[in-house]
């Protein structure tokens, strides 16, 4: 499974920075995150959570998952 976390962002017209300031995780953890297409459950989570979305609107299901 891969995060959809920055087309998500982007079509809520939200900044890395922005985001960081709604979720509570650090700006570079975000990048990061953007970047590898991963992260731990729990910052998956809150970032959903302020995105106003699931987890499962977070991930997009690869081929066999």
């Amino acid at each position: 499974m891969e995060l959809r976390l920055k087309q998500i962002r982007q079509d809520k017209g939200l900044s890395v920075a922005k985001l960081s300031e709604l979720s509570g995780v650090h700006r570079r953890t975000i990048q990061d995150i953007e970047t590898r297409g991963d992260c731990m459950l729990s910052i998956a989570a809150k970032l959903a959570d302020s995105l106003g979305v699931t987890l499962d609107d977070l991930y997009i299901q690869g081929p066999g998952t």
